[in-house]
């Protein structure tokens, strides 16, 4: 599997220190940090594709340059104990499968992945002394959670060499199978790839697909890059526009994924999942995603809307379930290659529109969007934003906006102050910063 080193053109200040912090609390445990080795993990953007990845659809992609360290030194036993200073907690657990992960407390991540990786991986594991520790926003729609199951996977991997065990060499072939896998560890699925399968497990608990993890692994600095998914799969890229780059503005609302949230995030995929029951009963087909059915016949789109139409109904009604299928075609299937053409061309005013779309499409259709995250989109796009769009589950998080280079520091706070302005609460737990598109996560 190909490997990425960090480079000197790297945020290598920010990283540094980050590292030098988790390093410090290994020297606190009683550790020899001198023998610690290390991987940073990025949170990324999407900058398109809401809520298409488990649908098979695609998706425009890029990492951030702020993300989670993680330090660590193998153990002999097979316990796992990690440390994060910025929490000041502690946690500890066996590598085994039979263990119970703490459901609403971010440990779940981590011991969600150690359970995966016993069940998958049978035989002798060795467990690691671990401390993590980050500057990206946590449940803000940057993939926090989604960095936390990569970094503990890199890390229990490079420990246990699992790329050495023909269990791992049958299935992940490359980054974007990693990518495959890894979202399929957090949402519970089995992985199939080669022929042949590791098998399922209990997830986080949400219905999600590999988009986050595929831009966390599969990134380029400097570039968009457009995946296919399920399977997930590279479909070309697109320059950042020279001389521009990302501010991300936190909205204050967290994106938790947990109780009543996670039932309102799962609600789109289990409007997708009762999409393709329908087709796939009343046609006898078995495709194997949304992306696909549609895909089939030229028909295909007109024929499930009227199968919604009529189908007896259910807890999510047939307008909604209609809304939800013409969001996802317009987003995967016309959207995202026509933004990835226009930024290629360097047409920034069309990239802006259709941007636009994109965003009043999640507001309408997908129903995720809360007041702080449409004001934000909108407020970016009236400071001079070429373009600016909510990101990531939905129900809080972020929103990004494309601005030059040379500008952003001075539209960081002026965005930000009228946002206060609108939301004084809020924006007291709010920040923004400035990012590149960045490299994806490299061993340090």
């Amino acid at each position: 599997m190909q490997t990425h080193s960090l480079d000197a053109t790297d945020d290598a200040n920010g990283k540094r220190t980050l590292l030098a912090h988790a390093l410090a609390a290994l020297n606190s445990a009683g550790l020899d940090a001198a023998a610690a080795k290390s991987v940073f993990v990025p949170g990324r953007i999407e900058f398109l594709g809401k809520h298409t990845d488990y649908c098979g659809g695609r998706s425009l992609l890029c990492a951030v340059e702020r993300g989670i360290c993680f330090a660590y030194v193998p153990r002999r036993d097979s316990v796992v104990r990690v440390l994060h200073p910025q929490t000041r907690s502690r946690i500890e657990f066996t590598l085994a499968g039979d263990l119970v992960p703490v459901t609403g407390h971010w440990s779940n991540y981590l011991m969600t992945v150690a359970r995966r990786v016993a069940r998958n991986f049978p035989g002798p594991l060795h467990g690691v002394d671990l401390a993590i520790h980050g500057d990206l926003p946590w449940a803000a729609g940057l993939s926090s959670s989604s960095a936390l199951i990569v970094g503990t996977f890199m890390v229990l991997s490079d420990v246990n060499a699992l790329p050495q065990r023909p269990e791992y060499q049958q299935c992940i072939r490359s980054r974007e199978d990693l990518a495959e896998y890894l979202g399929a560890v957090e949402n519970g699925a089995g992985f199939t790839s080669g022929g042949a399968t590791l098998a399922g497990d209990h997830g986080v608990g949400t219905l999600g697909g590999s988009q986050d993890h595929t831009a966390i692994l599969c990134s380029a600095r400097g570039e968009l890059r457009q995946y296919g998914f399920c399977p997930v799969h590279y479909e070309g890229s697109a320059p950042m526009p020279p001389g521009y780059c990302f501010v991300v503005a936190s909205c204050g609302v967290s994106a938790e994924k947990t109780g009543a949230a996670r039932s309102a995030y799962n609600r789109n995929p289990l409007a997708v999942r009762l999409l393709l029951q329908t087709w796939n009963d009343a046609t006898g087909r078995d495709d194997p995603s949304l992306a696909a059915a549609i895909r089939s016949d030229l028909s295909a789109v007109h024929q499930m809307r009227d199968l919604v139409r009529s189908a007896p109904a259910g807890d999510i009604a047939p307008e909604a379930l209609i809304g939800r299928l013409d969001q996802f075609i317009a987003e995967s299937e016309r959207i995202i290659p026509a933004t990835a053409a226009a930024l290629r061309a360097g047409d920034l005013g069309l990239v802006g529109r259709l941007v636009d779309e994109s965003q009043e499409l999640a507001e309408r259709s997908l129903g995720n969007q809360v007041p702080q995250t449409v004001f934000l989109a909108a407020a970016a796009r009236q400071a001079g934003a070429v373009a600016a769009s909510a990101f990531g589950a939905g129900f809080g998080g972020s929103v990004w906006a494309l601005v030059r280079a040379a500008d952003a520091d001075e539209f960081r706070k002026e965005w930000l102050a009228r946002y206060r302005q609108e939301f004084p609460v809020e924006s007291e737990s709010a920040l923004a910063f400035v990012t590149a598109a960045g490299a994806p996560a490299a061993e340090y």
